[in-house]
């Protein structure tokens, strides 16, 4: 029962929470409640699950003699000994087979290679990348946005220029931010030697990863802007004219999405908040779920946006 219990916790499910980005595609394209459309992201969203899951498991085993001197690291099933290493090589394997075979019989092709690229790209960083100061920034976001990508490929349907400029900034955000949390907790250990806790921490500074943090804050912040004016969305389109007279403004009634921003921006806020005052950040997932205001205002954006998109004449 417990190497059942252990065998979870080094599935890390609480990360499966990045990949429900493999539904950006058809929420912004308004075929969130195309059944069939769906299903075949729903398919894509446990492949990406298992294949997630068994580079974790690989980065756990390849990381587990540094992650024994992380104050939090530690305490990971492969560092801490409580699942063997065999053991874990036999379920990281069972993963990625299960997930190729779904992605190439259940979905699509193209969804295939990226599931393909995604795990090659996860064995760069795991043998080599994660040493190199920057590289190992970039290769955390480019995880981010391959989700996306997947959840386009799979479904077939396209987010505008404008949301994958915002994808790609809040994903390099989100990078960042880890980087600075771990740095901040490795720096705080006494007579902690940062190199051989993460060889690429000793190559960023504080002052270095706040710069990188407000750039791609700002950009997430005017991207997104940028999308909730341009974008036209399709859905549903119930619509409620009668609550709006034809003497309002077009403007009034084609920009609803810009409602929006006010959401995205307190979650910026309360996110750079997480990672300064509360000194958190390493995992993303875990400040959504243990910051209640944070995940309400997430909540309350899937909200409004999926009101807007399909429930509001644009």
């Amino acid at each position: 029962m417990k190497l059942i219990i252990d065998t979870i916790r080094l599935l890390r499910p609480r990360q499966w929470i990045k990949n429900f980005a493999v539904f950006a595609a058809i929420l912004f394209s308004g075929e969130l409640f195309n059944s069939l459309v769906f299903e075949k992201v729903l398919l894509g969203f446990f492949a990406l699950c298992a294949v997630s899951s068994a580079t974790y498991i690989v980065n756990d085993i390849l990381d587990a003699k540094s992650d024994r001197l992380h104050p939090f690291k530690k305490f990971r099933p492969i560092a801490n000994r409580e699942v063997p290493v065999p053991f874990a090589c036999l379920v990281a394997i069972v993963l990625v087979i299960l997930a190729l075979y779904v992605a190439f019989n259940s979905i699509t092709l193209t969804f295939f290679l990226v599931i393909v690229f995604y795990l090659f790209l996860q064995a760069l960083y795991s043998f080599l990348l994660k040493e190199v100061a920057v590289a190992d920034i970039l290769v955390i976001a480019t995880g981010y946005i391959l989700r996306v990508y997947a959840g386009e490929f799979a479904s077939g349907f396209h987010i505008s220029v404008w949301m994958l400029l915002t994808v790609i900034s809040l994903s390099l955000f989100l990078a960042v931010g880890k980087r600075r949390s771990e740095l901040t907790l490795v720096s705080e250990i006494k007579d902690a030697n940062i190199a051989s806790i993460r060889k690429t921490l000793s190559h960023y500074s504080e002052r270095l990863l706040d710069v990188y943090a407000t750039i791609f804050a700002t950009s997430t912040f005017i991207f997104y802007s940028l999308f909730t004016f341009l974008e036209n969305p399709k859905g549903f389109q119930l619509g409620f004219s009668i609550l709006l007279p034809d003497y309002l403004p077009t403007f009034f009634y084609r920009k609803w999405l810009m409602i929006t921003i006010i959401p995205v921006i307190y979650g910026l806020m309360r996110y750079i908040q997480d990672i300064y005052e509360k000194r958190e950040g390493e995992s993303p997932e875990k400040v959504l779920l243990s910051d209640k205001p944070l995940l309400a205002t997430v909540i309350f954006w899937a909200i409004l946006v999926i009101g807007i998109i399909y429930f509001i004449n644009t």
